[in-house]
């Protein structure tokens, strides 16, 4: 007997998909990021402790997320297209599976705005972690994973905020990695639907078979009951996989329906015990996975309209350490400013970093020092006590000095010109004006020589005729 066209397709389909995008069937089974729950006071202790563990690579990064973000988006749209079908065909779907239908609009907006904002080679200018055999995996991704795989998919502003407050009391993060965050976030719970996705495919698949061969033994016992033993053999022949889908939806169709099924509940009893399980433990463990994938599921997405609704520059601010420190400029000038000129600042202090030995708070820090070691007196210029001299005016290269930056010799004319730039202007256009003087007077010159030589030529041809008529 074959299987029902329909249910072997699905099966098909599936397995087929997933072996030709060069994955083995350890992909259809990952877990969703889950782990133990944690509290507001357990994730800071947890934030400095993974703080401790993490080690930074210094070999040259490979950036793997826009691939796996795309991997990701095709499993999720073949899911739905399985549930889709599922629901024509006017079978059960789990709670999971109703959000996920349900939301796959925000799924898909969400999708489309990582694209959008994670271009490419984007994580390879972030540090990479070497520790644990995770070499080339981000480490702003990862404490977001850890985040989420704590707190079950439920984002949590406040919670964040404490664990990335509690990482940094250990070792602070760079500003980029900071801003990286949101897309971070985004991209590690498209990764946990996926996870939670391709569980429910397979969940539905199984259930699909045990649908099959429990609607065959009901038309097999209308029709013909002596040959009931004959399906419940095709049954054991084709090797059903002996899941908790499969085993719950088949115990459901089954039971209850008089002793004819009963044959094939206790053949079905039979194989589990070979492997110690009961028809009842894995009942009531599908009902509790079901239950954890709906979770699951429902905090992601709701985890997904959060990041949509949030102002991300606010975060940032709060909890970075440069912005910390250049807040203690002279007087909190610095911290009167609007947003974009403190990101220009907090951009210089990155951009100083990069081409020096120094971290970006001690730039930052070094930037503060200068500042505040040239005070001046009351009559003095206190344009030299604020920040922003060291690091967008003429002082920046003594921040970079300090920093054992390297400053190219063009930076250092630069530099030298905009210090002096009044001398320059003045100079500039006294040589302007001397450069168009002198092109007046040459031309003048040239053409007071061309009009005397005319003269001479005119009084010379003058004298020629007097003398010839003279001569006559």
């Amino acid at each position: 007997m074959k299987l029902m066209p329909k249910a072997e397709e699905l099966i098909s389909n599936m397995r087929d998909f997933f072996q030709t995008n060069g994955s083995d069937q350890s992909y259809l089974h990952e877990e969703p990021l889950r782990a133990e729950l944690f509290s507001s006071d357990q994730m800071e202790r947890f934030g400095k402790a993974l703080a401790g563990s993490h080690r930074l690579s210094t070999k040259p990064a490979q950036d793997h997320l826009l691939k796996r973000l795309a991997n990701n988006e095709i499993v999720l749209h073949k899911v739905r297209k399985l549930i889709t079908d599922s629901i024509k065909n006017r079978n059960q779907i789990s709670p999971a599976a109703e959000w996920l239908i349900d939301n796959f609009y925000l799924v898909e907006e969400h999708i489309h705005i990582a694209k959008k904002h994670f271009p490419k080679d984007y994580s390879e200018d972030l540090p990479q972690l070497s520790d644990n055999g995770a070499v080339g995996l981000t480490r702003i991704y990862d404490i977001v994973l850890q985040i989420i795989s704590h707190s079950d998919g439920r984002i949590d502003i406040e919670s964040l905020g404490s664990f990335v407050k509690a990482y940094q009391t250990i070792t602070p993060l760079q500003l980029g990695e900071l801003w990286a965050i949101p897309i971070m976030l985004r991209l590690a719970l498209i990764e946990n639907l996926r996870r939670v996705s391709a569980r429910i495919a397979i969940d539905r698949v199984d259930r699909n078979l045990a649908e099959y061969w429990g609607a065959k033994m009901f038309e097999t016992t209308e029709k013909d009951p002596k040959n009931l033993i004959l399906v419940i053999a095709d049954m054991a022949r084709s090797n059903p996989p002996m899941t908790s889908p499969f085993v719950s939806e088949l115990t459901r169709h089954l039971r209850g329906k008089g002793p004819d099924m009963a044959m094939a509940l206790n053949w079905m009893e039979r194989q589990l015990s070979e492997i110690g399980l009961t028809s009842l433990e894995l009942v009531n463990a599908e009902n509790q996975k079901q239950a954890a994938d709906q979770v699951s599921m429902s905090n992601s997405i709701s985890s997904l309209r959060l990041l949509g609704a949030m102002d991300w520059r606010d975060f940032v601010e709060a909890h970075s350490i440069v912005e910390q420190t250049l807040r203690e400029d002279n007087e909190g000038i610095y911290g009167s400013m609007d947003f974009s000129t403190r990101d220009r600042y907090r951009h210089v202090v990155e951009h100083i970093a990069k081409e020096s030995d120094s971290s970006e708070y001690e730039v930052a820090r070094i930037a503060i020092q200068l500042a505040q070691e040239n005070v001046p007196g009351y009559e003095d210029d206190n344009r030299t006590s604020h920040v922003g001299y060291y690091l967008i005016g003429h002082g920046v290269i003594q921040t970079k000095k300090v920093a054992k930056g390297h400053v190219s010799g063009i930076q250092k004319i630069r530099y030298l010109l905009r210090r002096h730039s009044f001398m320059v202007y003045l100079i500039s256009i006294l040589l302007i004006t001397c450069a168009i003087s002198a092109g007046i007077l040459l031309n003048a010159y040239t053409d007071t020589k061309i009009t005397g030589c005319f003269f001479c030529c005119g009084a010379f041809i003058t004298v020629s005729k007097s003398a010839c008529n003279r001569y006559r």
